[in-house]
Order: structure tokens, then sequence, then C-alpha cells
């Protein structure tokens, strides 16, 4: 240190301490020059020892901790001072001071050059803050002269033109929130005027300035009151969507979703709008029900207001059950008339909707789309469900009340009801209304085997009380005329269902919905028009002209003398364009003497008893029509009317066991099995045997009907009106009218009966209503057996001689007697056709059974010959043909019925012994009495009697089985 303090004496310069305080602020900045700092440098030194000795210095002295150096070396002095040791040591730390001085001036004078920079720069920044005084200075001067130039009342003016500019805003906003207080009064005026879209419009943007001005303390409350106010609104604008339910208005239904759309709660409204939908079927059905139960009550006691609506329906009377029903539909028609055209509002604004955003491109599409979207399957999912909650709500109404007892006419309108019921529910969401068809279909079996049974036992009733008078009626009756068949008049084309008319007529035109959108009630027109017009189809006194009784025995040789009807009504038979007459289906000859007629107008032959059946008919199938479940049923009831008139006409005119021993056929098998048929399922034969049988056998004759018995006032034994034969045609000739009614309505039943069950309606027509006809061959036997004397015959046939020995040319008495007896028979039949007219397949019939016994009857005279000559066999021929030529001046039925028969049997008389054997077993339509007087009477002529006995033996062969 000493040598750096020597050398700046010599440079002349002082230590930085020493000329600290000398120095002004800049001049005390200087450092040693480069010269000095150079000559520091010269000193010789070894760099390498300098830098060993300072490593050489203790650790303690480099420390920052200020320390007594003094003190330290004195304390590390040992006990015992050595001064050579402490010269020694004294000059080591004389080197270390000296290395690190010469350290310290290395390192000044390294620094030389940085200290000058710096010692420039804190110059320069002395320079610049003077001049930054005097600014300051110059500036304060300045500011003292501006604030004496200017006055306080310019700088007022400023101030107050700001102030001004804030209350102006001040006053906007003041007003704005005066206009906010008062949109409540607005507010109400709009929900009044049922302005929903402006009104949440209005709300919506008062909410909007109501934000804006938040910062104000008086909007906090007028917020929460808006906000009171939308809720309100949203609580009229469900109610004012309720409203939609029971009576659609477009107008409204327009506001009503474009305030949901405001609001964004398209997708809630919809939501809501199927609850009130739900709500409002049941709120209609029990308040419609409460009215009448109500009303027949004759009070308002609330007990019936408690009451659940299942338990309510249960009230309703009889008398009221059917308006009540009436009134029911209607109203469910009303809401559901509101669903549909709820659909068509949405269907309509989704297609407007739709071309906007395609046009327009308008902001959130996706959004609006799904709400569409969400819409559309909301009210498609919603068909199905109101349907069902209509059909439940009418089922529990159907069920209420025992329908068992109702009238027809009353159940046929519930039935009508409900068809149309159904109707609606095809056309609203094309449903089967499995519901309603079984519901209604329980209710039908239960009241229709009531019915049926009691028009079975009515029936009875009319049949045993029936004088079988002919009931007059016009040449034009159809049945269509009469009011139980009006329900057929939309579709006279058999092979469409009677009860798809309504709905298929209606489906050319529009659907219920379509027709009755604009006003009106499907279920209004079911009271109205039923008794509009009266039934024409009574003659007035029995005959259609008034020209007086003609004689029924008219010639009818030319077509000129054929009524002109007449011949229509034969075209119409072919071509099936009136098969309703009562002409005879068979092919029509000309009409001669044998069609006894009282005139020439071929009205239809029925009593009243069969208009009864036809009606009942009528109902069966109008309660088919409306009801297709119950079809098979119905149509079963249906055959036991047609199967009871048979079985009655059959009982009263063509029961005779001495029929079936003639052998000739008369009643075929198909017919025997029908009449066993019905007397083993429709006849209960121990009516009257049995009164204390056990209750299972009561139980089983449930279902049957007691035979009926033939009034006394009916006179079958008088040869006068040739034992009843007016009655029995009557009787006959109604069965087969009734059955060509049948056929006629066979297509429209086989349109509506289920495929599983039709084998029963053919099965029913091929073997029973066929055989109608068949009844008339020994219903009229009898008369035909009974109108000639055939015993008397026989009497007069024995008294003649058979075997003469000469060729006679006079047939003999019987055969003009017999001839008397059939001009008697004719003059009879003119008689009886007065009173009634004799169709000419009846005529036929009397006139082949009675040839047919008087041929038979001849064969049997001649069979009771004992002897017999060649000459005898051509009287006999002789005879037969007197009897043939004047037999056809009376008829005209050709051929003679069994002319062959007799014919074959005298030609018989002159066959060879093998002829003869093979004759016999050819011709075995001969009874074996008169096959055997054939060979005795030929005995001894041409046959001996070894042959007489091989024949009688054939004979015997041949009657063997019959035995």
């Amino acid at each position: 240190m000493q040598k750096i303090k020597s050398l700046m004496a010599r440079q002349g310069l002082k230590s930085p301490q020493d000329s600290v305080g000398e120095l002004s602020p800049i001049e005390n900045l200087r450092l040693p020059s480069k010269e000095e700092l150079r000559e520091l440098r010269e000193q010789p030194i070894d760099p390498q020892a300098q830098q060993e000795i300072i490593n050489s210095i203790e650790d303690v002295y480099f420390s920052t901790d200020s320390f007594d150096i003094v003190k330290y070396e004195m304390e590390k002095l040992p006990p015992v001072l050595n001064l050579q040791e402490l010269e020694a040591y004294r000059d080591k730390l004389k080197q270390q001071q000296a290395a690190v001085s010469k350290k310290v001036a290395d390192l000044i004078l390294e620094k030389q050059p940085a200290y000058v920079k710096e010692l420039e720069r804190v110059t320069s920044l002395q320079t610049g803050l003077q001049l930054a005084t005097v600014i300051c200075t110059n500036g304060r001067r300045h500011l003292n002269v501006a604030k004496e130039g200017f006055t306080q009342a310019s700088l007022g003016l400023l101030a107050n033109q700001r102030k001004r500019q804030l209350l102006v805003g001040l006053l906007k906003s003041l007003r704005t929130i005066k206009t906010l207080q008062r949109t409540d009064v607005r507010l109400s005026e709009m929900l009044e005027e049922e302005d929903y879209p402006g009104a949440i419009q209005l709300c919506l943007e008062c909410q909007q300035a109501a934000s804006t001005f938040r910062h104000y303390s008086c909007i906090s409350e007028l917020d929460s009151k808006l906000q009171d106010t939308l809720e309100q609104i949203e609580e009229q604008l469900d109610v004012a969507l309720s409203k939609i339910c029971k009576n659609f208005d477009v107008a409204h239904y327009t506001k009503v979703q474009q305030a949901y759309r405001l609001l964004g709660k398209t997708q809630t409204a919809m939501d809501q709008l199927h609850m009130h939908f739900t709500q409002a079927i049941h709120n209609t059905v029990f308040q419609v029900v409460l009215g009448y139960v109500e009303l027949c009550a004759g009070n308002t006691d609330t007990k019936f207001q408690k009451l659940q609506y299942k338990d309510l329906c249960t009230h309703v009377t009889a008398d009221s059950y059917i308006p009540c029903l009436a009134d029911l539909c209607k109203a469910l028609w009303e809401v559901m008339l509101s669903y549909y055209r709820t659909m068509e509002w949405h269907e309509a604004h989704d297609n407007e909707g739709v071309t906007k955003a395609e046009g327009g491109g308008a902001a959130g599409p996706d959004e609006s789309n799904f709400d569409r979207s969400y819409v559309k399957k909301k009210l498609e999912h919603g068909l199905s469900r109101i349907w069902q909650d209509v059909q439940l709500k009418v089922k529990t109404y159907l069920f209420g009340t025992d329908m068992s007892t109702f009238k027809y006419d009353d159940f046929i309108f519930v039935l009508d009801i409900i068809s149309r019921l159904m109707q609606v529910g095809q056309e609203f969401c094309g449903s089967r209304s499995e519901v309603l068809q079984e519901s209604i279909r329980k209710q039908s079996i239960n009241y229709f085997k009531n019915y049926h049974r009691t028009r079975l036992d009515e029936l009875r009733m009319f049949l045993e009380n029936e004088t079988w008078e002919l009931c007059p009626v016009k040449s034009s009756f159809s049945i269509l005329q009469l009011h139980e068949f009006k329900f057929m008049e939309q579709s006279r084309s058999p092979s469409v269902s009677p009860s798809k008319q309504p709905a298929s007529a209606a489906s050319t035109a529009s659907t219920l919905f379509e027709q009755y959108s604009g006003g009106g009630n499907p279920f209004e027109i079911q009271a109205d028009g039923k008794d509009e017009e009266t039934e024409d189809v009574l003659a007035s006194n029995g005959y259609e002209s008034d020209e007086p009784e003609k004689s029924a025995y008219q010639d009818y040789d030319s077509d000129s003398d054929v009524p002109e009807e007449l011949k229509r009504d034969y075209v119409d038979e072919q071509t099936g364009d009136a098969p309703v007459k009562s002409v005879s289906r068979e092919t029509l000859r000309s009409r001669k003497k044998s069609d006894y007629s009282l005139n020439k107008v071929n009205a239809p032959i029925l009593t009243n008893t069969t208009l009864n059946v036809i009606r009942l008919v009528g109902k069966y199938m109008q309660m088919m029509s409306m009801l297709k479940p119950i079809a098979f049923d119905v149509v079963h009831f249906l055959s036991q009317l047609f199967d009871y008139y048979l079985y009655a006409v059959y009982t009263f005119f063509g029961r005779n066991d001495s029929l079936e021993s003639t052998g000739l056929g008369l009643s075929s098998s198909r017919l025997r099995t029908t009449l066993n048929r019905i007397q083993e399922s429709l006849i209960d034969l121990e009516v009257c045997a049995d009164s204390t049988g056990a209750l299972t056998a009561g139980e089983e004759r449930k279902e049957k009907v007691p035979s009926p018995h033939l009034s006394h006032l009916v006179v079958l034994t008088s040869g006068d009106t040739l034992y009843g034969l007016a009655e029995r045609v009557v009787a006959t000739e109604s069965l087969v009218f009734l059955a060509e009614q049948f056929e006629f309505l066979q297509p429209h039943l086989d349109a509506v009966m289920p495929a599983a069950k039709k084998p029963f309606l053919q099965q029913f027509y091929s073997q029973t209503v066929s055989t109608a006809s068949e009844l008339r061959k020994p219903i009229y036997w009898i008369v035909a057996g009974k109108a000639i004397d055939y015993e008397q015959m026989l009497l007069l046939m024995a008294s003649v001689k058979w075997d003469v020995k000469e060729i006679m040319s006079q047939h003999n008495v019987y055969v003009d007697t017999l001839l008397k007896e059939f001009e008697q028979f004719n003059w009879r039949l003119s008689e009886v056709s007065k009173r009634v007219r004799i169709p000419l397949p009846v005529s036929n019939i009397l006139w082949e059974h009675c040839i047919r016994l008087a041929n038979r009857t001849i064969v049997e005279g001649y069979a009771n010959v004992k002897k017999c000559s060649n000459e005898g066999r051509a009287l006999m021929q002789l005879d037969f043909q007197q009897f043939l030529m004047k037999l056809e001046k009376l008829t005209d039925i050709r051929p003679i019925p069994d002319k062959e028969f007799v014919e074959i049997y005298i030609k018989a008389y002159y066959l060879t012994e093998n002829d003869m054997e093979r004759w016999i077993k050819e011709h075995r339509e001969y009874s074996s009495k008169q096959l055997t007087n054939l060979v005795n009477v030929c005995l001894g002529s041409h046959i001996n009697k070894k042959a007489r006995q091989k024949l009688l033996a054939a004979i015997d062969d041949i009657d063997r089985p019959k035995r």
C-alpha cells in the first residue's frame, strides 16, 4: 500500500479518501491515470508466486464480517515469544500484503477505462438535471401567467355543458323506466285481447331494457315484477292452449304457437297439449254422463260428482242411455276433430317453415328442424294414445248398463253409433278398434241371445195362430222396400258388404273429418230420418187393379195374353236384375190352363208370418253389418229362423208316413236329413213330457223351441177346398219365396262372414235353403192322393171282364169315371185359384201327382185281374189310350207322367218265357204282387207251369232284399 501511495504522490495524486472532500461532485470521481497504473504493473513479480502468496492468506481475512485484525493476530501469538519467528511471520504478512496490493493495483488499472466512461456519464447526467431545473422553473412561470389570463366563468361554462349532457341522458333513462313501470297495464290489455305473441314480445323487450338499466335501484323490483308477469302469461297461455282441445280455432291456435315459439318452448307446448287432450277426454265424458245422471235423479246431489267415472256410468237409466251415448260420442268427436285440425295446422305450417328456411336461410335451421321433427312424432304418437283413451271411456260406458232388455231399434241405434265411432277411429289413426269391437261384441251376443230366443217364441206363436191366408202385396214387392233393409240401399251390388257402404261411399268423396271439418257432427244424423217414408208394399184391396175378379181359368195360348209385367219378370229372372220377384227360378213355360191365377198380376205369395220372418232377417243382417265380429252368431240364429219355418210348414202340411211306403222318393234323402237335423238341434220334443227334469237337461233344452201346432182354424180335411190346398199353396210357396230371398241375400251374408265360418254358410244354403222347393212334392202329394177317388176306380176296374174273345171298340166305363174325377179336380183348382194364385210349378206338380197316382192305380187294377186274354190286353190298351187322349186336353204336362209305366206293364203280357225273366229283373219298379199277377195271368196262354215256377222264384229273389 505504501508503494501505491508513494507512486500516487509522485504523480501528484491523492488517495481517494483524501481527495473526495477536496473534489467537486464531478472531480471526486477521477481515477489514477494509465501511466500510474502501468508503472505499478511494471514492477517485476512472479505471478505464480504472487498467487501462491495470496492463496496462503487465511480465509478469515476474506470474510465479509468485520473483525479486529490486531486482536486476531495477537491472540495467535504463542505464550513464549520468539523474535525471529515473529519477524519471519511479520515478513510473511508483509509479503501477503504486498501481493494483495499488487493484485488490487492490477485490478484498478484493469478497470480504469470503465471507470472513466462511467464518470463521463455521471457528468452528463448532472448537466441534464441542471437543464430540467431550468425548464420546470419556466413552466411554473407560464402556468401562473395562464391562470391569471383565463376567468373562472369560462371553465364553469364547460362544466355546465358536460353536466347538461349527463342530465339529458338521465332524463331518457327515467322516461324509459317510467314506460317500463306502466307496461303491466298494456300487458293486461293484450292478454284480454288474447294477443299472446305481442304480450310476450313486449315482456321480453321490457326485460331486455330492464337489464340495461339494472344499475338503478328501482329496476331490480321491476325486473322481478316482469318475471312474474311472464310466468302469468305462460299460465294464461296454457289455459288458452287447453281451449284448443274442444273447439279448434286457427287464428287462436296460431297465436298460441307463435307465443310458445317466442318463449322457445315449442316442445313443452306439445307435451302440454297432449296432456290437455287427455284431460279434456276425461272431463268431457264425465260431465256428459254426470249431467244425465243428475237429470234422471231429479236433483244435483254432490254425491254423484264424487263418484268415479266407472261407477257413475252404472247410474245411467235405460231411457237416457242412448241420448247420453250420442252426446258422449258427439263430445268425443269434437275433441278428436280438434286434434285432427291441430295436425293439419302443423303440417301446413311445417311446410311453410321448410320453404322459408330453404329460401331465406333462417338462423338455427338445425334446431328448427329438430322441433318440427319432435312435434310431428309427438302428434303421430298421440293419435293412437287419444283413440285408446276414447275407446276405454266408451267401453266403460257400454259395460255400465245391461242392454239385454233394450228394444231392437234402440240396440241397433247403439250399434250404429258404435259402428260410426269405429269408422271415426279407422280414419283417425287407422285403428281396428279392438277394444270397442270386443266390448260391443260381448254386449251384442248377450243381447242377441235373449232377443233371438224371444223372436223364436214369437215365431212359434205366429205359426200356431197363422191361418195361412195370402198377404196381399204388390207385384213390384221387394224386400229392399222394407225399413229393415234400408241399410242395403246404398249398394245393390251383392259383392260388397253392406256394412262397408257408408265408409266406402264417404271415402269416395271425403273422410268424415274432411266432411265435418267446417261444422256439424257425424253423430247427429243417427236419430233423424228413420221413418221419413212409409212402406208401400201392400196392395190396396188385395189386387193391384180395380178390375173385377176374373175367371181364374183363362186361356193363355198366345203370347199376347201374357202381361208385359210377367214378361219383364221372366227376363229379369234370367238376367238376375230382379231376383226378389216371386216368380219361380225354374224356366217358365207359356202360361196356359195349368197356371191357375186370380189375374194376370204375378204377385208374390207370402203370409204375415213370412213377412215377419223377412223383417227379422233384415234386423239380424242390420246388426251383423254393424258388428262383423258376431256375424257367425247372427247367421247361425238367422238360419234357425228359416229352419223353424221350414220345419213348421213340413209338420203342418207335409208329414205323412204313408208317403214313404209308396217308394216314389217324394222326400229326397237331403230333405229327410235336413228335417232330422232341425228336429234334433232346434225342436224340443220333451217340453211337456218331463217338467221336473234335471237342471242340466233344462239347460240343454234352453236353446230349443217346442214344435209348433197347426191352428184349429185351418181345415185340411174338406174335399171342397181340395183338402186345404189354398193354405198349402200359401204355406209352401211362402217358404219357397223366403228361400229365394235367402238366395238373394247370400252374397251379402258371405261378404261379412269370417273365412273360417264360410263353410257353415255354404252348408246351410246347399242342405237347407235349396230343399225348400222339395217340400212341394210331399205336401201336394197329400192333396193329389185325396183329390181323386182311386179306390172307386179299382172297384170299377175289378168289375170289368178281361177274358173277352173278341177285340172291343168301346172303352170301359171306369175311364170315363176317372176323367170325370179329373174334370172335377180341374174345377176345384179353378175355385181355389180364386182365393190364391196357383203358380205354374204348383199346378204342374199337382197334375203330375194325380196323373202318376192314376196311372199306378191303373196298373194296380190290371194287376188284380185274375183272367185276361189277348183281346183283354188290347182292351186295356184301348182304355189307356182313351184316358191319355182325354187327359191331354185337360193339362199341358208333357210327357204324361208314368205313361210308360202302364204301357210297359200291358205289353209285358206278350213276352216269352226268357224275355219275361229278363224283363222282371230289369223292371224292379213294379211290386212283387204286380209281377206275380202278370206271371199267373200268362199261365196257360204261352207260359207253362215249370216256367211259372221259375219266374216266381226270380220274383222272390228280387223281393227278398226289400224285406
